[in-house]
Formats: structure tokens, sequence, C-alpha cells
């Protein structure tokens, strides 16, 4: 389980997170909603040490990581996919889930979750040999979240990874995130897309300016009248 408590983090002079506490209980999908500029990426870049943290710890599994290098949480267990999708552009398919597992050794796990991940996305399984640079948007998606997977990780987080897709390709990535779960691996997402997020949420909170201002199943969220009108049009 992680568990961020009273987490602050000073961009210069901006004071982008104000003491949030927030749980990813093992087994659920945790989403993350609220504006741009809200502090959703600065959340999870400070778990990842991506960003100094000014106060406040984080914690993996009841150990403090809050001071530790990336890549020895990533060694732990933690995986973030980012916004934008930053797959290598250069390098095939196949090198870029090779890259995700950069920091294993174990060749058999590895191997059957590279299988896995064709397994999730058939569509890689048929471009194996293609340069990430001559994807769809929705394949290069696909591809950074099947990356992401290849660290063998036990919290997976994902930034926004429904910015610039088409509606029918969304649903194809939300269906993924659901068989991710069930697959035992636990979610924290952060996303603009509040309703297809919340639908799959066990539990979200609601960042705004740096604060959570809300908290509650996806479900009693969905029907909260201030999410639905800040954030659902409705």
């Amino acid at each position: 389980m992680l568990a961020i408590r009273d987490l602050h983090v000073h961009y210069g002079g901006i004071h982008a997170l104000r003491g949030i506490n927030i749980d990813v209980p093992d087994g659920k999908i945790i989403s993350l909603i609220g504006a741009n500029g809200a502090g959703k990426s600065t959340t999870l870049k400070a778990i990842m040490g991506l960003v100094s943290k000014s106060e406040g710890h984080v914690y993996w599994d009841n150990t403090d990581i809050s001071a530790m290098k990336t890549k020895d949480i990533v060694g732990g267990g933690i995986t973030l996919c980012p916004e934008g999708r930053k797959i290598f552009p250069d390098l095939t398919v196949e090198e870029n889930l090779a890259a995700g597992a950069y920091l294993r050794k174990d060749k058999e796990a590895v191997a059957a979750d590279r299988k896995k991940a064709y397994e999730l996305f058939p569509r890689l399984s048929e471009r194996t040999w293609q340069l990430g640079a001559t994807l769809s948007g929705g394949e290069q998606q696909m591809l950074a979240v099947a990356r992401s997977l290849m660290s063998g990780p036990k919290l997976l987080m994902l930034d926004e990874p429904s910015l610039g897709l088409a509606p029918l390709v969304i649903k194809d990535i939300f269906a993924v995130i659901r068989k991710i779960r069930e697959e035992g691996v636990n979610v924290l997402l952060i996303e603009q897309n509040a309703k297809a997020a919340l639908e799959i949420s066990d539990y979200a909170y609601v960042l705004e300016s740096g604060v959570i201002t809300m908290a509650g199943s996806g479900k009693a969220l969905l029907n909260d009248p201030r999410v639905q009108k800040a954030y659902l049009g409705e």
C-alpha cells in the first residue's frame, strides 16, 4: 500500500502541493482528478522522487521512500507511465518493452511479462518491429503502458492516459486499466476525463490548487453535484 502524508512541494515561489494525504490500498484503482495546474502530475513526480519535497512523507508498504532515488523506487515496485507517452521514437516496439525492463535480471519473468503485455495489447504484437515514431497516437499510448508494465510493478501510476486519444481508443485503454487491476497491480490514475476515471475507480480524490478538497468512492463523486458542475459539465 502507498500512503502520502502531509506532502508539500514548492517550485520556486509557488506552493504546488499543500499538505496532501492520499492512500492507495492493495487491489484498488485510485484516481486523482482536477483541473490543469492543480498539482496532479506534481504528486506523481514527488512520489517517484523526480521533484523535491518541502515537507511530508511517502510510504510504500510501511517503508518511508521519501528520500529514495527514482531507480530504487522503480526497483521497489512503483512505476510511472508519464503524460505525453514519452516512448522512445527511434526504438522498435520490442526495444521499447526491453527498455522498460532494464532494471530486471529475471529473464524468464521478463519474457512472461512481455507475453502478457502483448496479450493486453494485441495490436502491439503485430508491430514488434515497428519504430515507436511510426505508431498512431493510440498505439503509442498502448506502448507506453506496456513498457511501464515491463518493470514488473506492484503499483502502476498513469498520468493522463487518455490525453489526445479518440473515444474508442480511450474505451480500450480504460478496459486495460481494469484488467491490470484484476491481475494484481494497484493503480493510481491521474485523468482530466473525470467521468471515465471515476467510473472505474474504487476511490478518488479531487485536487484543487494543491489541496485535496473532496474524496470518496468513484460512484459517490460521480453523483456529487459539485463534481458534476466543475468536472463533468453537468
